[in-house]
């Protein structure tokens, strides 16, 4: 009797793997996702905060607020004692690739408000689509 050497694998195996592979994405896939969302809004919260220290540093060199969140980048011919740059250019859009909205004055007495609707780009919502504020 002589032994024959198979060399491969059988078509069943291959569906097995595939089969795992398969349970195994279904899995892991839907909480990256959500993830990376939740990473974004929380990006989105820092930035705030940090365009709102650096609308403060503008107000201390200047004497007033900029007029918008621009002067914080490029020197505009009305500031004094501009030492800016004060945040780099990126930093005013969104993660979601819109600019930040900045009023001057701000509502409900604020000296300013910056904020990004979310993810949705539209007042209110939930999750990733909540408005980050400067104020909250």
């Amino acid at each position: 009797m002589t032994l024959k050497k198979t060399q491969g694998f059988s078509l069943i195996e291959l569906l097995v793997v595939l089969l795992i592979l398969g349970l195994i994405a279904s899995l892991v896939v839907p909480n990256v996702m959500g993830r990376s969302e939740a990473a974004k809004w929380s990006t989105a919260n820092s930035q705030v905060d940090r365009l709102s220290q650096a609308v403060t540093e503008y107000y201390l060199d200047n004497g007033r607020a900029p007029a918008n969140l621009r002067d914080l980048v490029n020197r505009p011919s009305n500031a004094r004692n501009w030492n800016g740059p004060y945040v780099r250019e990126a930093l005013l859009t969104d993660p979601w690739d819109r600019p930040y909205n900045y009023r001057q004055p701000g509502q409900n007495g604020r000296d300013f408000d910056i904020y990004s609707h979310g993810r949705n780009g539209s007042p209110g919502g939930e999750g990733p689509d909540r408005d980050i504020q400067s104020w909250d």
